[in-house]
């Protein structure tokens, strides 16, 4: 298996785990959307609470160039650990919520 193959398996499984669940209550869903051929994989949150719509992406995650790029991650869980766990190489996870120049400072890939 290439890398990007054992990447996007990677991803899917991860996201699959977050989107079990539903932590905020009401009628509230977690949904996945893995955008293969783009290489785009999201968690997202929608439903009610009451009368208020919820619509929330907790995770979006892109593969650019071999790389993972976090690009959002509103949840209290590393990612980034996460990944590294999995066999992810610490130069291929890209932190794209970072500015890019402080993206040198993480210890992890650039671009």
């Amino acid at each position: 298996m290439d890398r990007v193959a054992k990447y996007r398996e990677i991803i899917q499984e991860l996201l699959t785990e977050y989107s079990t669940g539903s932590p905020l209550g009401g009628e509230i869903e977690s949904e996945t959307v893995f955008d293969v051929k783009a290489d785009r994989y999201l968690v997202v949150d929608l439903g009610w609470n009451g009368t208020r719509r919820i619509y929330n992406c907790l995770i979006h995650l892109e593969i650019r160039s071999g790389k993972i790029w976090i690009q959002r991650n509103q949840t209290d869980c590393s990612l980034t650990d996460e990944l590294l766990s999995q066999g992810v190489e610490r130069e291929d996870i890209i932190l794209g919520l970072q500015p890019p120049d402080l993206r040198k400072y993480t210890g992890l890939g650039v671009s």
